[in-house]
């Protein structure tokens, strides 16, 4: 019976099929931690890691019964990718669930800086009664009629772009790969080059794929590209914002302001941005609904059932 190892604490409901077919190991309470998985490895046949959790090259030379990597994520820069390639060991995601969620949460954003939600909530909640608002303070930005930049038009950027269709609002993409033709009809959305959509957009979100091409995607110089009126959304990988000069772009009024569910330096975004009004900061939210929960736990277990019986697809991730 092959073994399992889950990493993370996490709803059972999504795992049932898998712990009835092989001998699973889940933590109790709280997630293992990384010493605790690397003495345990060498047991088992598969790891099933959350997105935050490394799998470098110490813990798969650790490992040499592994043959599975299935990641509860889509994502997978926390995954030494080459390296298990190279050693045989396959490595999977989940990319079909999180696309919904994801891109509802960048809508979200887009929509709480524009009309300033968040900020007004803060500033009744610390003035309660005694808050006036007279009909020119706290304008807000409208998005029907405006124009969104995506870059990074995979499932999550393509969704996002038919929820900015419905409200309204033209899409400029920029990607790795141009779509083809009548996929970019279908879509409603335009190609273009980064730096026209950079220039052009009155908001821009990030949705790529953190890669050693896409670190600092936007950066001092890509702000100064930016309209003045734009608002930055990163729900993608923190890493794609150099945080230092994005701090140094709102206070100085170079953009209007940014809404982040991910942040450079890991779960912390710098104190600077916890200071600025212009800011929305969410907790890496993007697929944390319940639903989303358990269903990804479900394609990581159709992911490793498909791999260990071959009676279903499994996402395999094909390179770095």
């Amino acid at each position: 019976m092959a073994k399992v190892l889950v990493t993370y604490d996490m709803f059972r409901e999504g795992f049932t099929e898998l712990e009835a077919r092989y001998e699973v190991t889940f933590p109790e309470g709280r997630d293992f931690t990384y010493e605790e998985v690397r003495e345990k490895i060498s047991e088992y046949d598969v790891l099933c890691p959350m997105f935050n959790f490394p799998v470098n090259k110490e813990l798969i030379d650790a490992a040499p019964n592994l043959k599975l990597v299935a990641n509860y994520a889509v994502g997978y820069n926390n995954i030494d990718v080459a390296y298990c390639l190279e050693k045989g060991i396959t490595v999977a995601n989940t990319p079909g669930p999180v696309i919904a969620p994801t891109a509802n949460l960048a809508l979200g954003l887009m929509l709480d800086v524009a009309r300033r939600i968040t900020e007004c909530d803060r500033k009744l909640r610390r003035e309660g009664e005694n808050m006036k608002v007279d009909i020119s303070q706290l304008l807000g930005l409208g998005i029907t009629g405006k124009t969104l930049g995506i870059i990074g038009m995979g499932n999550i950027g393509k969704a996002l772009a038919k929820r900015a269709n419905a409200c309204g609002m033209d899409v400029l993409y920029h990607n790795r790969r141009r779509l083809y033709i009548d996929e970019e009809a279908d879509l409603n959305v335009t190609y273009v080059s980064k730096e026209e959509l950079l220039a052009e957009s009155d908001f821009v979100s990030l949705n790529a794929p953190y890669t050693l091409e896409t670190y600092h995607i936007i950066g001092e110089a890509e702000l100064k590209q930016m309209k003045p009126s734009a608002i930055l959304i990163n729900t993608a990988r923190g890493p794609l914002v150099d945080e230092k000069a994005l701090v140094q772009a709102l206070k100085e009024g170079s953009i209007h302001g940014a809404g982040l569910d991910v942040f450079e330096f890991g779960d912390h975004p710098l104190p600077e941005l916890l200071e600025l009004e212009n800011v929305v900061l969410t907790t890496h939210l993007g697929t944390q609904t319940l639903e989303t929960r358990i269903i990804m736990a479900q394609a990581v277990c159709n992911n490793v059932i498909g791999f260990l019986e071959g009676d279903r697809p499994v996402s395999r991730v094909l390179r770095p």
